[in-house]
């Protein structure tokens, strides 16, 4: 079985070239031609060029356009990237009879409420990066080719930048932070994500009727604050010299950014754990681990 992994140096792609080797021969990709394949979304014909000449099974697309705020002014690049170049890899993949991964978000809602969404809930996108994403899942679903959709939130992975790290960053030079406290949701892993990917493959392989749209996340909720509070205490309480000394909760219009930003971000993961048989674990687990690797403890 041949897997091409497009997005190999973000956080899930990362991951991915972990949990995805065992399955088969896997090519992985980022932006950088290598050998005549191309994995930038944003360069279509070469990437449909590279998909003729590989041939995969399987596409796992962990590449895309997240630049939130900058998609307001930048949504040509970011419909090509996550919508136009979603239509063109589920037009190659139903060709070839194989399956498509793609990576999705909670920002297709329009963020308001307190009720986790559902797959099945009205889409409503309130800034042009959730629009993208959500124009990239019709194509893939219009498509009618094999496919996995799993929306997620939050992701964080140990490499690369990160919510905490930043948050310890700025705890170490300043006696008081001010965080969001009422956007919510659950900060979910890379490592989280990629292992679920390899065993939803493993089980669509031999369950095709498994195919379709799924939430994937982290189980729990927390605010961005309560996330935050979590990350520097457990910095303090494994020895990180810390000079803060207050976490501020605010209001989202307290702190204004050229993308409107979802307050409900929570994922109602049922049908992923139902049709998988699949455990997620709390958010604070996958944290920990997390803080534990970047700070060596």
């Amino acid at each position: 079985m041949k897997i091409l992994l497009l997005g190999k140096n973000g956080q899930v792609g990362w991951e991915l070239q972990r949990s995805l080797a065992p399955l088969g021969e896997l090519i992985a990709l980022d932006r950088h031609a290598v050998d005549g394949l191309c994995g930038d979304l944003s360069s279509l014909d070469a990437l449909r060029a590279t998909i003729r000449r590989i041939r995969p099974d399987i596409i796992v697309n962990a590449a895309a356009y997240t630049a939130v705020d900058k998609a307001e002014s930048e949504s040509e690049l970011a419909d090509r990237v996550n919508a136009q170049a979603s239509r063109l890899m589920a037009e190659e993949v139903a060709i070839l009879g194989g399956w498509l991964i793609h990576y999705s978000t909670d920002y297709v809602f329009n963020g308001q409420g307190t009720t986790p969404w559902q797959e099945t809930d009205a889409v409503a996108p309130v800034n042009q990066y959730g629009a993208s994403k959500l124009a990239g899942e019709q194509a893939i679903t219009a498509s009618g080719c094999k496919h996995l959709i799993f929306r997620t939130s939050w992701v964080y992975g140990a490499r690369g930048n990160n919510f905490a790290k930043t948050m310890l960053r700025l705890a170490k030079d300043r006696d008081t932070l001010s965080v969001i406290a009422d956007q919510i949701g659950a900060p979910t892993g890379a490592d989280l994500i990629a292992d679920v990917t390899a065993l939803a493959i493993r089980q669509v392989l031999q369950q095709p009727e498994l195919s379709g749209l799924y939430h994937l996340a982290a189980a729990g909720e927390v605010s961005w604050h309560g996330y935050a509070s979590h990350v520097i205490a457990f910095a303090q309480d494994n020895g990180e010299q810390l000079a803060v000394e207050t976490v501020n909760p605010i209001d989202t219009t307290a702190y204004p950014t050229p993308a409107r930003r979802p307050l409900n971000s929570r994922l109602n993961t049922q049908k992923l754990r139902d049709n998988f048989s699949l455990h997620l674990p709390d958010w604070q687990s996958g944290v920990t681990r997390m803080l534990r690797e970047v700070l060596n403890k």
